[in-house]
């Protein structure tokens, strides 16, 4: 299968929970360079959580940011998201199918080689892979390190975004990796000025794979897209 429309040049994921200034701030990390954007948020009941989606998918259509709903697919469809993203102990990829047919857009979170195979077989666009690092946004799990990256790199079936701990600093790491989409979290959602935030985490990225794609620099081998 050919990689979903919606993922083509994508590169900079942002995972936020709701805040109160949503769509000033989702505008602002647009314009510093994310292009995807899923809204997190564990602490809303249903339709309060609907009517935050809902806000955030219109936000995102304006900038031209494809938009997932984590957990839920059904408040995804309600709210007129792109799609959703689901951890391995959520709703099943197969039922989020449904739910949104051919053309939503549905993502998985792996943090292990046989998870990662296993996506193989779900009707998902795309994989999420990590924590590299242990990170306060996933209590209680620890970090899978650069090695799973590698991994991915090597054997996955579908686009691979890498989650954990993303800052300039940590992108090389994570490049040499393998790794050449990132999911940011804290790195935007604590900055004082998200775009310039984000442009300098999307620089840190083009430099990185930039020198990764130097003659003799070597990396892991990767498999051409889905």
């Amino acid at each position: 299968m050919d990689e979903h429309p919606l993922l083509v040049g994508r590169r900079l994921y942002l995972c936020t929970p709701d805040r109160p200034d949503l769509p000033g701030f989702l505008a602002a990390c647009a314009r510093g360079g994310v292009d995807l954007v899923q809204l997190r948020e564990k602490h809303l009941e249903a339709r309060p959580l609907l009517r935050r989606a809902e806000l955030a998918a219109a936000v995102c259509r304006d900038l031209g940011v494809p938009f997932v709903l984590n957990d839920r697919p059904d408040l995804a469809l309600e709210s007129g998201a792109d799609g959703v993203h689901v951890g391995q102990d959520d709703a099943p990829a197969s039922l989020c199918r449904r739910l949104l047919g051919p053309d939503g857009l549905i993502g998985l979170s792996t943090h292990a080689p046989d998870q990662l195979a296993a996506a193989a077989d779900e009707p998902v666009d795309y994989t999420s892979v990590g924590p590299v690092v242990a990170t306060p946004t996933k209590p209680g799990r620890s970090g899978v390190g650069l090695g799973y990256v590698t991994h991915a790199a090597r054997h996955a079936t579908r686009p691979v975004f890498v989650t954990g701990g993303a800052s300039p600093a940590s992108v090389p790491a994570i490049v040499a990796a393998g790794g050449r989409r990132i999911v940011v979290v804290r790195w935007l959602t604590e900055a004082a000025e998200p775009e310039a935030a984000a442009r300098a985490l999307l620089s840190a990225l083009d430099r990185a794979v930039a020198a990764a794609s130097e003659p003799g620099t070597g990396g892991p081998s990767r498999p051409s897209r889905r």
